[in-house]
């Protein structure tokens, strides 16, 4: 079964038992799925769908949250194979785990805080009224410094060891006016090396190249040109010093 350490005890019997469906479960499902794992005390609304998993908040006793649950089978994953609750599982155990690692590094991210299975929880963005909005949908009263600080936020996210490999104003949260950086499922761990180092670190830097150009595209909203370079360089020349330019091909 693959990646099969990465699933709780759970998932692998009802694999091998049958016990596991193979169509999407319902929303009102998913909610109960939360509940009866104990992840959470109640499911308030959801509150957004990416390409593989959908969030919601919630609360855990009297602490506000943030719930998300990757997807079995409707997903952007096309990868092949019968099961997709395995790779959901290990999707889900990843993005837990580079939340911890960069929290603990003390990136601007949320907290991760539980995780069951495809789904867990982690420290809600926002306030009282809900998350705080994504940047795709703030007009920003003093852009310059909010770039500075998302610069200052890539750049600590690579001290952790980590490579958002999709950063685009979609995953970017604006909250007092300071970004936080969100949907880690498919970062590149750059201290700890998985594939042989060259691919990986091509990879990360492929991802680095583009989620700098799509800071510099947003800003220029604004009629500002990001100098992005020295951050990518300092990057770069941080994770792999002999392998990796500061440029594209």
């Amino acid at each position: 079964m693959p990646n099969a350490p990465y699933l709780d005890a759970s998932v692998r019997w009802r694999l091998k038992s049958g016990g596991i469906s193979f169509k999407e479960p319902r929303t009102a499902e998913v909610v109960e799925q939360l509940l009866d794992s104990g992840l959470v005390t109640e499911v308030v609304r959801a509150i957004g769908a990416g390409k593989e998993a959908d969030v919601f908040l919630a609360r855990d006793e009297g602490r506000s949250v943030v719930a998300k649950v990757y997807r079995l089978y409707r997903t952007a994953n096309r990868s092949k194979g019968a099961v997709k609750a395995d790779g959901m599982g290990f999707l889900a155990s990843r993005e837990f785990e580079l939340l911890g690692y960069a929290y603990a590094h003390r990136v601007s991210v949320p907290e991760p805080i539980h995780r069951e299975e495809n789904a867990f929880t982690m420290e809600l963005i926002g306030g009282a009224d809900g998350p705080a909005p994504q940047l795709r949908a703030v007009r920003l009263e003093e852009p310059e410094p909010f770039a500075r600080a998302l610069l200052e936020a890539i750049d600590d996210l690579s001290s952790a060891g980590i490579v958002h490999t999709d950063l685009s104003p979609f995953n970017i949260l604006v909250h007092h006016e300071r970004p936080c950086l969100i949907d880690l499922g498919r970062g590149l761990r750059v201290d700890r090396l998985g594939m042989p180092p060259w691919v990986q670190l091509e990879e990360a830097r492929a991802a680095l190249v583009h989620g700098m150009d799509e800071v510099r595209r947003y800003f220029r909203r604004y009629s500002l040109d990001i100098d992005t370079a020295p951050t990518l360089e300092k990057i770069l020349q941080r994770i792999d010093p002999g392998a990796l330019s500061a440029g594209p091909d």
